[in-house]
């Protein structure tokens, strides 16, 4: 199989393997146990606490370790809005469901929320985003990266100017973090979301980070553990594992960068010509490529590569055999028929060249046999 679905999940590194493994043996004790085994556990968190702190430029005392990107946007925007019992908030048409999700039950709950749509590329408007701006707007959500297209937003010139109103930013940096670099100081972020199965290691295990000067509401009162951010016993041996992960992330985020770029340019090269539409342009995370077979409903393309043992993404959800139209192109001012034409190819360390040909030749192929013929999509 030619797995190019990195955007989705990755494999775990064997040095993370390596790390779940050996912790998990010697530091299986509950890190809020008061004994000295759970003291050790709770040493060794600390020490992942410091790591992740490091990567971002933050304070190891605004690291709370989740199950996950969906679990940290959830908390992280619940933390910080609901100290509020009304206001304004902000967030994109196209973010990811936990966040979407999240900003409609607070909408049932009496807030007002405004979502942004996006240019042709992809991208958030600064001057749209500020005219949205209103004297009770409380925060603002936008993702570092595009989980289905791979732009880049502009976060850093965002953050500058919601700092200088005081209004409370967080990004969900689930497709960005360890792949370019995140300073939380630089780009006036009060908060992020982290996950580290995109970044090779275990899944169920994630973080946030919210600034430690900005006070939170716990989302279950009681809760001890994470200093009362999340319920639930800590998973110190997939926590450490994914430290182990993040180090090696960082140390090879240019030459990872260099190679991703290097296939992303191939694939593009080879797949170009006036039915090949590419999303986003060439100018977002190295490793994710939209791409648009006009007239081909993604869905198909993705089972036709899946019969020769290619994996992708259609980037959007699926029900019931038929294909929605991705949400990210809907809010850029696509069509129905134009967003369910996505298909997303993601790679990453583990991707060859020879695997990038492959793919190219066989969607070339599907591409052929549809030329002037009728449309396929589903609802045709």
């Amino acid at each position: 199989m030619i797995y190019l679905d990195y955007a989705a999940t990755t494999p775990m590194s064997d040095r993370a393997i390596e790390v779940y493994t050996k912790v998990a043996r010697s530091y299986f004790a509950n890190s809020q146990s008061l004994h000295d085994e759970g003291t050790s556990a709770a040493k060794l968190l600390e020490i992942a606490r410091q790591t992740i702190a490091t990567e971002i430029n933050g304070d190891p005392s605004g690291v709370y370790f989740t199950s996950g990107g969906t679990e940290s946007n959830v908390l992280t925007i619940n933390g910080l809005v609901r100290k509020h019992k009304s206001g304004h908030l902000i967030t994109g048409k196209a973010e990811h469901s936990s966040i979407i999700n999240t900003f409609q039950q607070l909408e049932r709950e009496g807030f007002d929320v405004t979502y942004l749509g996006y240019d042709d590329k992809g991208q958030i408007q600064i001057d749209e985003l500020m005219k949205e701006i209103r004297d009770d707007t409380i925060l603002v959500s936008i993702a570092h990266g595009n989980s289905e297209i791979g732009t880049l937003q502009p976060v850093e010139a965002i953050g500058s100017e919601l700092s200088r109103r005081g209004i409370l930013f967080h990004t969900d940096a689930v497709q960005t973090f360890g792949k370019v670099q995140i300073d939380v100081k630089n780009l006036n972020l009060t908060a992020l979301s982290v996950s580290s199965h995109k970044l090779h290691g275990p899944k169920g295990v994630g973080a946030c980070y919210i600034d430690p000067s900005e006070s939170w509401q716990a989302t279950l009162p009681g809760t001890v553990h994470e200093k009362g951010f999340r319920p639930g016993t800590v998973d110190v041996p997939g926590i450490f594992a994914f430290t182990a992960a993040v180090e090696e992330a960082a140390t090879n985020v240019d030459a990872n960068h260099a190679h991703c770029n290097e296939l992303r340019e191939g694939l593009l090269n080879e797949l170009s010509g006036r039915d090949v539409v590419i999303e986003g342009g060439r100018c977002g995370l190295a490793h994710i490529v939209a791409i648009r077979l006009k007239g081909i409903e993604g869905q198909y393309v993705m089972n036709e590569l899946n019969q020769k043992g290619i994996a992708v993404s259609t980037g959007s959800a699926c029900s019931i055999g038929q294909q929605s139209p991705s949400k990210t192109l809907k809010a850029m001012g696509r069509t129905d028929d134009e967003a369910r034409e996505l298909v997303r190819i993601s790679f990453g360390k583990h991707t060859t060249k020879e695997e990038i040909v492959k793919t190219s030749e066989v969607m070339k192929g599907i591409l052929s046999r549809f030329t002037g013929t009728t449309r396929i999509l589903s609802n045709e």
